[in-house]
């Protein structure tokens, strides 16, 4: 049975810390290979909706703003003929990039010529944009050359790192690599100039250090490897107070300590969570199990303190990101959606390292509610921050003048398939329950996956695995931590599995059976920590990985003073033309009717107030 235990705030999260394989091959420390999205072919009625809208909304939303509403795309043609004038933020060739990682994203699974043509095109106008050294910065090209690589700060790696995600993934949607030789002309300017016996440089915002790892794998060159290994030793030895006019305070920066000694979370949370990324991606290629242990510590410090039940992190406006531990205001919240998405990244590669299922489900805690709330059902508005209670101003954008949570969706969307499935020596497992078939090659064998749900909204999912071999593998199928029963059965026979680590381990099945996971899904009162202050007295409303939440709109009396108590009755309701056909909960006590619907669709209707956690009386 699985040990339960009460997290920040967040209940019934699978805790179990038992030891790790730590070594699946020679060059990776990581146990699980996970499965490209572009094997997986997504056709549940949950997600292929929100992917349609991605194609039809979203980027064209992330398009239009670049090249017409705003001046990002202008500054690259400004840059190439090196005149007029540099406009918005200095980082905003980011937003650009990120974009073109989306557009990427969705080619590997969507051919569309037209979005490809108009991915050439940007290409075209970023390439014309490098100087001859190799250097790419369309702020620094348009407000002076002679002051790039002066202060730590201004993002210079940062908008790299994020060309470098957009080539690698472009070049692997098209096999096109003009945007990928830019790239690695950028790559061997900065290994020109930083490095051992060259300069010191602490990124002020980490994810060069990933996107090296990137551009390592696809090119194989080990400099780049080499790198971003050499990125994360210059942090916590004073480098970037040093170098830097102005004020440098580490610990916003994650420049206090080595990151091998890193024991809590600090600063700016989206910075973070890019460090952490980066972090793991090199310790399982470099061996170093410092970094590993060091990630395990901070695991515990965001997931047990600093996190929302919503699967947020970063309570404060002031610096986007920490305070103290347990200091989770709900009004104020920040819950960035780019550390949202963070979250996913990270506790994928930790559940790599480990086999372990608290990752992915933190992993989806985070995807269904703190990032899906980034966007709207529309696919065309976008939230920068997502608190969890609002006095009715609180609305998404078409698009913001720090524009990276857009943009931030643009590329996370259609690449959730990334997250559903992973293969080990001797294991294929199953991480998330979303509707598709998934095409692999595993061992020689062609396998064909198939995975058929109504989930999130029901716990019932089906899987066929059809081979043209006998597969010796273990099916291992991920029973999240919200779960507190469930069925398991082979064509209809109920069958009795070993758990281990929060994975159904089914060792006899063959090709062609269809398994049966059945899940309760039952609507649970979930009670903070009671070291969160702001949560005293409440409670928040749950059901499978969905967090809920009450409206004005459908609770318009005495919205302010609306509780629920130990008697409370819930009630389970599918409704097909409400909310883009949504399962509601109403919350009956006495005479009092609530109406909570799931928290990653508020804000799509009229203005009114919001609130997660809810007043609650023994």
């Amino acid at each position: 049975m699985k040990r339960y235990i009460l997290l920040s705030t967040v209940c019934l999260v699978l805790w179990n810390c038992t030891g790790r394989k730590d070594v699946q091959n020679q060059d990776s420390l990581k146990m699980i290979r996970q499965v490209d999205f572009s094997h997986v072919k997504i056709t549940d009625n949950f997600w292929s909706p929100r992917l349609d809208k991605h194609v039809s909304a979203t980027l064209p939303v992330c398009i239009n703003q670049i090249e017409n509403q705003t001046g990002r795309m202008q500054n690259f043609v400004n840059a190439a003929i090196g005149k007029g004038e540099h406009s918005g933020i200095f980082f905003d060739d980011s937003d650009v990039y990120k974009a073109l990682e989306g557009i990427a994203y969705s080619l590997i699974n969507n051919p569309n010529p037209e979005l490809e043509r108009k991915a050439d095109e940007w290409i075209d106008k970023i390439a014309a944009a490098q100087q001859e050294d190799g250097y790419i910065n369309t702020y620094y090209t348009l407000t002076g050359l002679e002051n790039r690589w002066t202060n730590m700060d201004k993002h210079e790696m940062y908008c790299a790192g994020h060309m470098i995600e957009a080539a690698v993934a472009y070049y692997q949607a098209t096999g096109k690599r003009k945007l990928l030789d830019v790239s690695i002309r950028m790559a061997d300017h900065m290994i020109s100039l930083f490095g051992p016996d060259k300069r010191h440089w602490v990124p002020g915002h980490e994810e060069i250090e990933l996107a090296l790892v990137k551009l390592y794998r696809i090119t194989k060159e080990q400099k780049y490897l080499d790198f971003a290994y050499w990125l994360l030793e210059e942090r916590g030895h004073g480098y970037g107070s040093k170098g830097n006019e102005g004020e440098w305070d580490p610990f916003y920066y994650q420049d206090a300590v080595p990151v091998r000694d890193l024991e809590s979370i600090s600063g700016h949370a989206v910075r973070c969570m890019y460090l952490y990324c980066g972090m793991a991606d090199v310790a399982a290629l470099k061996h170093d199990t410092a970094y590993i242990a060091a990630m395990d510590r901070l695991w515990d410090d965001v997931v047990l303190r600093n996190m929302y039940v919503t699967g947020g992190i970063g309570s404060s406006k002031n610096n986007e990101g920490f305070t103290d531990d347990y200091d989770l205001p709900n009004l104020e919240a920040y819950c960035e959606t780019c550390a949202s998405v963070g979250m996913v990244y990270w506790n994928q590669r930790m559940n790599q390292f480990t086999g372990d299922s608290k990752y992915i489900d933190v992993l989806e805690r985070s995807m269904y509610n703190g990032a899906l709330a980034g966007v709207s059902l529309s696919g065309d508005r976008f939230f920068y921050v997502n608190p969890l209670e609002s006095k009715g101003d609180h609305h998404r954008q078409e698009w913001y003048g720090c524009a990276c949570c857009p943009s931030q969706i643009s590329r996370f969307l259609p690449s959730i398939g990334n997250y559903i499935y992973g293969i080990s020596a001797n294991a294929l497992w199953v991480n998330l329950f979303i509707g598709n078939t998934a095409r692999l090659a595993i061992d020689g064998n062609d396998v064909i996956l198939k995975q058929e749900t109504n989930y999130p909204w029901d716990g019932l999912v089906k899987f066929t695995v059809a081979s043209n071999r006998p597969l010796s593998k273990e099916l291992r199928i991920r029973i999240p931590g919200w779960c507190k029963s469930y069925s398991l059965s082979i064509n209809g026979k109920d069958i009795y599995v070993p758990v281990e680590k929060g994975y159904a381990v089914i060792s006899n099945w063959k090709s062609g059976d269809i398994i049966s996971l059945n899940m309760d899904m039952p609507v649970e009162k979930v009670a903070a920590d009671p070291r969160v202050k702001q949560d005293m007295g409440k409670r928040a409303v749950q059901r499978g990985p969905l967090v809920y939440c009450l409206e004005e709109i459908d609770n318009k009396k005495d919205f302010d003073r609306l509780r629920l108590t130990a008697s409370t009755d819930f009630k389970v309701q599918q409704k097909t033309e409400f909310l883009g056909e949504i399962t509601t909960i109403q919350a009956v006590t006495g005479e009092q009717r609530l109406l909570f619907v799931p928290y990653y669709a508020w804000d799509n209707r009229e203005a009114g107030k919001m609130k997660v956690w809810i007043d609650y009386q023994e």
